[in-house]
């Protein structure tokens, strides 16, 4: 395979210099997704990809991976890289509170193949776009109890050990990847990045808060968890219990160092997004309250976290980049763009 890959970017590079335009021909999804399937190698504790569709919309496929931590299956959808067949970093995307979907189909759900430009925008990038499915309200982190409701939650080691070297194997990982999330995976991200800085060499936090074992992190935390019908005592005990305190991205925010940090927010106030015309909006009175209420809120209390995380950074003396924006609510226009001005600093790190 990897001769027959040499060959092609030499023929590749030689027609470029004779100034003979080089079009990729690409595989049909069907096909991609089968030999991704084939290829995928199980994860050292047993973590196995089960199956691969290409479901759409256009090149995305569902790759269905059994969780050896969770003892269920998770779908994962995949945007492969422009040549699926040539190394990729990845680029996960974490989604927010209904871990992107209330439904079976994630397609009918909020998320960040749906609600963002994402499948277009990455469509030319040599790189794997990852975007797990579930864990509504989990704080995507290892739970100390199964809950009776929401079942058994085993998220970071599943995002940390068992899905990365599946996806590497199965779509030619190179091993540097980046993650970004929004709202409720803010904190999640991080903890991602602490726990395996040399794979998750970006991160990026848009819309959240980090730190989460203060009281009003408690607090917040508890909030959540409870809304989506979990008990938040399954997941790190009760208030005072360590298990908050190890799971705080602040508290250790010095395992940051050598991870590249973006974050932004809005401030709650109306912004050039938040109008009837706004992405989603759809000229619905309705909707558009919705967002300024509810997601200004929001944003009002995500920027007050994120200059704490600032600060916390600055006296570390860890590099790490900030965008405060003048006005913008709790909402997927907004994320769009960041997720844009996350990728004009990762595309460097991840595309060989």
């Amino acid at each position: 395979m990897w001769g027959s890959m040499v060959r092609r970017l030499a023929l590749a590079t030689a027609l470029a210099v004779a100034g003979v335009p080089v079009v990729v021909a690409q595989a049909a999804p069907e096909t991609v997704a089968a030999r991704a399937l084939a290829a995928a190698e199980p994860a050292p504790d047993g973590s196995r990809a089960v199956a691969a569709v290409a479901n759409g919309p256009g090149r995305v496929i569902d790759l269905t991976v059994y969780s050896a931590a969770m003892g269920r299956p998770i779908t994962v959808a995949v945007l492969p890289a422009a040549d699926p067949d040539a190394p990729a970093g990845a680029l996960y995307l974490i989604n927010g509170v209904d871990g992107g979907t209330d439904t079976a189909d994630w397609r009918e759900g909020s998320n960040w193949l749906t609600k963002t430009d994402a499948i277009d925008f990455f469509g030319t990038a040599q790189a794997t776009i990852v975007m797990p499915i579930g864990g509504a309200g989990s704080f995507y982190t290892d739970w100390q109890a199964d809950d009776p409701v929401t079942g058994r939650h085993r998220w970071l080691s599943f995002l940390t050990q068992e899905l990365p070297p599946i996806i590497d194997s199965a779509f030619h990982g190179t091993g540097r990847d980046a993650v970004a999330g929004l709202s409720m995976a803010s904190s999640a991200v991080f903890r991602m990045a602490q726990e395996a800085p040399r794979r998750f060499r970006m991160v990026g936090s848009f819309s959240g808060c980090v730190r989460t074992s203060d009281p009003a992190g408690q607090a917040m935390v508890a909030s959540i968890v409870t809304a989506r019908r979990g008990n938040p005592l399954n997941m790190w005990g009760p208030p005072g219990d360590p298990a908050w305190a190890a799971n705080d991205p602040f508290l250790h925010a010095e395992k940051l160092r050598g991870v590249q940090v973006y974050v932004s927010t809005g401030n709650g106030l109306p912004g050039p997004l938040d109008t009837l015309s706004g992405p989603g909006i759809a000229h619905s009175p309705v909707k558009l309250a919705d967002q300024l209420l509810i997601g200004g809120v929001l944003d009002g209390i995500t920027v007050v976290c994120t200059r704490m995380l600032r600060d916390r950074l600055a006296e570390l003396a860890i590099p790490a980049t900030f965008d405060f924006r003048v006005a913008g609510t709790h909402s997927w226009g907004y994320w769009e763009r960041d997720m844009h001005a996350f990728w004009e600093r990762a595309a460097g790190l991840l595309t060989p």
